[in-house]
């Protein structure tokens, strides 16, 4: 497949939107995670449409709510929109309680398109990649940059794992099973070699 300049000029946008942000608690470019996605998605078969949503997935919620998704609607068409906004877990501004994002999200998923899914599922596991790596730096501390915690993250991901179904990204959802039981098992070592010095 040959990209055309619809994409470079998503791969423009999303560059801007996000402009100087960092990935959470860390030093590493924001641009980083969407270029990391947008591989993902395309390694794992996405057509241009699907790809330039991969470039633009976290734009309505981190950058605009709303108002930006007329804005990519009217900039990249309203496939591409559609799928954004099935990547979102939130437009709202302030973002409501986090275990309710996260719950209304799983449902949403479940009967999402199969776009949406391929992208969402993308993301999801450059995040779990993402974690690992900085879980093998930081061990259990890692746990307290998220909203619900380490039981929170981790039931999350496996609850989408489970939400996520469809014959086209089952070699994607594999993929994320794979890294995130790698996680959940260094994860559980971690707390109980934390433990073990209070026991004696």
């Amino acid at each position: 497949m040959r990209l055309s300049p619809q994409f470079e000029k998503a791969l423009i946008y999303a560059t801007r939107i996000h402009g100087g942000k960092l990935r959470k608690k860390t030093r590493i470019p924001y641009i980083a995670h969407i270029l990391g996605v947008t591989a993902i998605a395309l390694e794992y078969g996405a057509n241009e449409t699907e790809a330039i949503a991969a470039l633009l997935h976290d734009a309505v919620e981190d950058c605009g709510g709303a108002k930006r998704l007329r804005d990519i609607e009217r900039k990249f068409g309203k496939k591409v929109a559609r799928i954004v906004e099935g990547c979102t877990d939130t437009d709202q501004i302030p973002k409501p309680p986090w275990l309710d994002r996260k719950k209304a999200y799983l449902e949403h998923v479940r009967h999402a398109s199969m776009s949406t899914k391929l992208v969402s599922a993308s993301d999801k596991l450059h995040n779990i990649r993402a974690i690992l790596m900085d879980y093998r730096q930081e061990g259990e501390r890692l746990w307290s940059r998220f909203n619900g915690g380490k039981q929170g993250a981790l039931c999350y991901y496996r609850a989408l794992v489970n939400a996520f179904s469809g014959k086209r990204i089952q070699p994607l959802v594999q993929e994320i099973d794979r890294a995130l039981t790698k996680l959940e098992l260094l994860s559980n070592n971690g707390e109980q070699v934390h433990h073990t010095p209070a026991r004696k």
